[in-house]
């Protein structure tokens, strides 16, 4: 059993320089077809709801590719337009400004498929799959090495570029391959060896590859109850210990080893910090959670304000884990 890339009609690479273009103008927005595909980009989107924080403004430019030749057009016509390029998976470990993205973002989120091999114990999965939803499809084959990523609010590509972890575990254990777009529009395989993999970081950070599947090696063979058993586990000690209920990144801050941000944090006192309706969790100090109408600059007040006081009190410099993307400002 193979995966295929195509879930819907394939979106074929155009000739953008064609005169046969369509723009369909409403207002201040545009949508282009591109020619000879099914693909859609649409101008002046929101991006507040393509991520967890619910902040955000708007795309120059947005599009959703379904299939590996949708997302290949895309990266062809933001060449051609010169575009700049900024991918969104799940939109989990981002901040978003609130003057929005100039360029043409492409949200990966569409892009879902999975295929267990049971002679190898690999799976391979497109970018775009939930991780959560990949851990407990695991779980439910039987198969070991994922139960920690089940509260792990995000995508397989952003988790492989990020190396994402729980638990004393990261992806970066269980990664084989990946496969990544050029923007070229040719595709390579990459290995774990590769990547560069550190703490919450790989070499795909900040490169213009964008990731279309990964392959995992697991353990099949173990009883399925055992394994969702251990999941539920994760997943309820992630509910427990953290503000699930509201919208946040997860953490904010990369942890200083020896020390843990959100101890740092907790004891200078900033438990409950809140500027408009951004707050820093009473659950974990870690998070800084949306409390209902906050902006992006709520946000990253709260964040340079975290960093000022735990760098005065612990002469410790948190960095941040959340990326954060545009200009952030008090007016737009």
């Amino acid at each position: 059993m193979t995966i295929s890339q195509a879930v819907a009609n394939v979106c074929k690479v155009p000739n953008i320089n064609d005169n046969r273009q369509l723009t369909a103008n409403s207002g201040e927005r545009q949508e282009i077809y591109l020619p000879g595909t099914d693909c859609v980009i649409k101008s002046q989107v929101s991006l507040a709801g393509y991520t967890s924080y619910r902040v955000g403004g708007p795309a120059q430019w947005c599009v959703a590719p379904r299939n590996l030749e949708a997302l290949q057009a895309s990266i062809q016509y933001a060449q051609t337009q010169e575009l700049s390029v900024t991918v969104l998976g799940a939109g989990s470990n981002l901040l978003i400004s609130d003057c929005g993205i100039p360029g043409l973002v492409i949200v990966t989120r569409h892009l879902r498929h999975n295929n267990f091999d049971l002679e190898t114990g690999q799976v391979t999965v497109a970018a775009g799959e939930p991780l959560p939803g990949l851990v407990w499809a695991a779980a439910a084959h039987g198969w070991q090495g994922l139960e920690w990523a089940v509260g792990i609010p995000g995508t397989v590509g952003g988790a492989v570029v990020m190396n994402a972890g729980a638990h004393s575990s990261c992806i970066a254990d269980i990664l084989s391959s990946v496969e990544v777009l050029l923007p070229d529009g040719s595709l390579e395989t990459l290995t774990r060896e590769q990547l560069g993999y550190s703490y919450r970081t790989s070499i795909l950070q900040g490169s213009k590859k964008i990731v279309t599947k990964a392959t995992f090696q697991l353990q099949p063979g173990a009883a399925p109850e055992h394994v969702l058993a251990v999941t539920k586990q994760h997943k309820q000690h992630r509910l427990n210990t953290q503000p699930y209920h509201l919208p946040s990144c997860g953490s904010v801050f990369r942890n200083p080893k020896p020390h843990a941000a959100g101890w740092l944090i907790e004891q200078s006192g900033l438990k409950g910090y809140q500027i408009g309706k951004a707050q820093v969790a009473q659950r974990h100090a870690n998070f800084i959670v949306n409390c209902g109408g906050a902006s992006a600059w709520d946000i990253f007040n709260v964040i340079r304000h975290v960093q000022q006081e735990v760098q005065e009190r612990w002469a410790i410099v948190l960095e941040p884990e959340v990326k954060m993307i545009g200009e952030f400002q008090a007016a737009c």
